[in-house]
C-alpha cells in the first residue's frame, strides 16, 4: 500500500483529534470547522479505500489476509464519520471529546493497516 497515503491519513488523524480534544478542554461542542476538518479525514480515508482496492483488485496480497486487511480498511473509512455523527448527537463538549477520540482510532487503525499490509 502507499505509505505516504498512510502517514498523511495518520498524521491528519491526529490533528483532529488535538484540535477537537482542544475544543473539549475549552469546554465547547464541535463547530462547523470541526466537520470541515472531519470531512477533509474522512476524504483521506475513502482515497485510502479506494487504493488498498485496487491494489488487491491487481493481485497484490497483503502480508496478513485480505480479510483482515479489508475489514480494517472499513474501518478506517467509516471512524470518523460515525464520530461525527455521535459528536452531532451530543451537543456539548462530550462531542469534541467524541470527535477527537475517533481520530485517535484512525491512526490507530492506519498504524494497524500498515502492519497487515506488511509494512
Amino acid at each position: 500500500m502507499l505509505d505516504v497515503l498512510t502517514l498523511v491519513t495518520g498524521v491528519a488523524a491526529l490533528l483532529l483529534a488535538a484540535w477537537c480534544g482542544w475544543a473539549a478542554y475549552r469546554d465547547q461542542p464541535t463547530k462547523d470547522w470541526h466537520f470541515i476538518g472531519m470531512a477533509v479525514v474522512s476524504v483521506l480515508a475513502l482515497i485510502q479505500l479506494v487504493v488498498g482496492i485496487v491494489q488487491l483488485a491487481r493481485g497484490e496480497e497483503p502480508g496478513q489476509g485480505t480479510t483482515i486487511f479489508v475489514a480494517y480498511l472499513l474501518g478506517a473509512f467509516a471512524c470518523v464519520p460515525a464520530a461525527g455523527f455521535m459528536s452531532l448527537a451530543e451537543r456539548t463538549r462530550w462531542g469534541s471529546v467524541t470527535a477527537a477520540a475517533g481520530g485517535v482510532v484512525l491512526a490507530v487503525l492506519e498504524v494497524r493497516l500498515y502492519d497487515i499490509w506488511g509494512g
